[in-house]
């Protein structure tokens, strides 16, 4: 397998949601309401053939991309947000990687999921749902929201963790609400909680993630 290049997070890159699905799907994850987890150990290479087996993604080289775990806890999810509720996407005015193709708003490609804050330290967003929808779409839908209660502090985070179920998929053009919230932070890490709803509130797929700040 790969990671097409419109998948990026940082520009050389994958957006860590969507290759942690990609890893977790080529590893059985599906709709049924499993959970998987993918830990990130180098940042996932785009347009690189990697070898999926027994829970180890290897590049070429032979470097351990990442590591994936089925049965995993995806944490309780968030509860269900109003988006008109929230304050402006924090992205809007500061970036770390505003080509991302989740949340970069440089990218009129992406999904184009821009978390704003709530009252309640929550995150809430609308988001249109692609034509082209697939399990890694809400790996990478619930990575961003989540990822952005940590961003808010200030510091550049990556994804390094990220645990997922997915009960079902939303419907081409949908608009569904995506929330993120905040558990811990300790020293360098952060961990936090997103979900997916449909039109209808119907929960869709929830995540438990931690994020890793950078060195500066």
């Amino acid at each position: 397998m790969l990671i097409p290049a419109r998948f990026h997070g940082p520009p050389t890159s994958g957006n860590g949601g969507w290759s942690a699905g990609a890893f977790a799907v080529a590893s059985g994850a599906g709709t049924d309401g499993r959970a998987f987890q993918v830990t990130l150990r180098v940042p996932p290479p785009l347009e690189t053939p990697l070898t999926v087996a027994d829970g180890k993604v290897l590049d070429p080289s032979g470097t351990l991309v990442a590591e994936v775990e089925p049965d995993a806890d995806a944490g309780p999810g968030v509860p269900l947000a109003d988006p008109a509720d929230a304050g402006p996407f924090p992205g809007h005015i500061e970036h770390p990687f505003p080509t991302c193709y989740v949340c970069g708003p440089d990218n009129p490609d992406g999904l184009r999921i821009f978390p704003g804050p709530l009252s309640d330290g929550r995150l809430a967003a609308a988001w249109e749902v692609p034509g082209d929808v697939t399990v890694q779409t809400m790996w990478a839908a619930l990575d961003c929201p989540g990822g952005w209660s940590a961003l808010q502090s200030g510091r550049v985070y990556l994804l390094g963790r990220i645990a997922v179920a997915v009960g079902a998929l939303p419907a081409p053009g949908d608009r569904c609400v995506v929330v993120g919230a905040p558990v811990s932070t300790e020293g360098r890490k952060a961990v936090v909680d997103s979900a997916v709803y449909s039109q209808d509130g119907t929960p869709l797929a929830r995540a438990r993630a931690t994020w890793v700040a950078l060195n500066r």
